[in-house]
């Protein structure tokens, strides 16, 4: 009878779940698999055939500046805007742990930015940014400096970005450390300073060891979201200027949406796939040994 019942228990566990699981492999499995499978074929969209160019696709675009610039620019920016928002919103974090007057509406304005829809952020920050009315080069021109093309200098312009993507997600690090801060016991901070702890030494040596896996939770999360950047690009720069701030799923859409390449927008999609899939098996087992 018990081999029985399990067994009924495990037939109606699975008849519940079967129809999320069929729709989820077929709104992941499916889209991967066409997107492998185009990645080998060259499209002439006016005579409406394809030919089975095998890795050439992959062969040329790996090749291409303009690819390899797209990818240098898109590790510059996940890794600098995940690092400087988790740092950030772990200081933030600090600054606020305990209760006090007005914590409440510190912290609603700290999370405000991620709140905001990213295209009135962009827009928001495009009047920031203005070389001529912009608040930024007002501010330089009270102290003497020259204006700057934030968004129209080679230079300037990825940083721009970066600097637009920590204000917006900077809360969400702030949010998760936060809530990792809360459940530790204020019964261990308290003996640590009756023994004679300093701040510091709490903060370095009981603090950060015990918030280290929400901390690597919160990378993870803003480094595969970062990874695939195309909103602010978009609506800042457009990739420009001379495709200092093009990233890979930028180059991706100019590909696809732009120039009907499918098969090389396709190419570059699985390039980019198993790029974040690398990263995420990182992080993964990074979790995992914290676990352990």
């Amino acid at each position: 009878m018990r081999n029985t019942d399990r067994l009924a228990h495990n037939a109606f566990f699975y008849a519940i779940f079967a129809p999320a699981l069929i729709i989820i492999l077929f709104l992941t499995t499916y889209p991967i698999g066409t997107i492998l499978r185009d990645s080998f074929y060259e499209y002439d969209f006016i005579r409406g055939t394809r030919f089975f160019v095998g890795f050439d696709n992959y062969r040329h675009i790996i090749g291409e500046e303009l690819f390899q610039r797209s990818f240098q620019n898109t590790v510059i920016f996940t890794f600098a805007a995940s690092f400087l928002e988790v740092f950030l919103g772990v200081l933030i974090a600090f600054l606020l742990y305990g209760e006090f007057r007005g914590k409440r509406a510190a912290s609603l304005v700290i999370i405000f930015p991620m709140i905001i829809s990213t295209m009135v952020i962009c827009a928001i920050w495009q009047i920031f940014y203005h070389y001529e009315i912009g608040l930024f080069n007002y501010l330089l021109g009270l102290v003497g400096a020259g204006p700057v093309g934030w968004l129209t200098d080679r230079q300037m312009a990825l940083f721009s970005v970066i600097l637009v993507d920590i204000w917006q997600w900077t809360p969400f690090a702030f949010l998760i450390i936060q809530a990792g801060m809360g459940s530790i016991p204020r019964e261990l901070f308290e003996a640590a300073r009756i023994d004679g702890a300093r701040s510091s030494q709490i903060a370095f040596r009981i603090t950060l060891p015990i918030l280290s896996g929400q901390i690597l939770l919160v990378l993870m999360l803003r480094t595969l979201d970062t990874f695939r950047l195309f909103d602010k690009v978009y609506a800042l720069t457009g990739g420009g200027p001379a495709n200092s701030t093009q990233t890979l799923s930028f180059f991706i859409y100019r590909e696809g949406f732009s120039f009907f390449n499918f098969g090389r927008a396709s190419a570059a999609s699985v390039i980019t796939l198993f790029f974040v899939a690398f990263l995420a098996l990182f992080y993964v087992r990074k979790l995992l040994r914290e676990d352990d």
